[in-house]
């Protein structure tokens, strides 16, 4: 198993952590995910075998957020349905 820490731009709330989670736990091979709002930060557990960063880095783009200094698409939606 392999352990990453990537940096992620547009989170503002427990719903943009949960879409975040929701999206990477998502992908074969990720064993585990944790998101810290407060740094920006999610580290994920996943199986090298069968997936990348590249990977990884590419789904939490298409949720709408921003990593490793590629903008944020509009990941955060302000509706108290969507975002908690």
């Amino acid at each position: 198993m392999q352990t990453d820490t990537m940096n992620v731009t547009g989170m503002r709330c427990g719903g943009c952590v949960n879409k975040i989670e929701l999206a990477l736990n998502g992908v074969v091979g990720v064993d585990s995910v944790q998101t810290s709002l407060a740094s920006g930060e999610v580290t994920v557990v996943y199986d090298e075998a069968v997936t990348s960063p590249p990977v990884l880095e590419e789904r939490v783009l298409s949720v709408g957020f921003g990593v490793h200094g590629i903008p944020a698409t509009n990941g955060h939606d302000p509706r108290p349905d969507q975002c908690g």
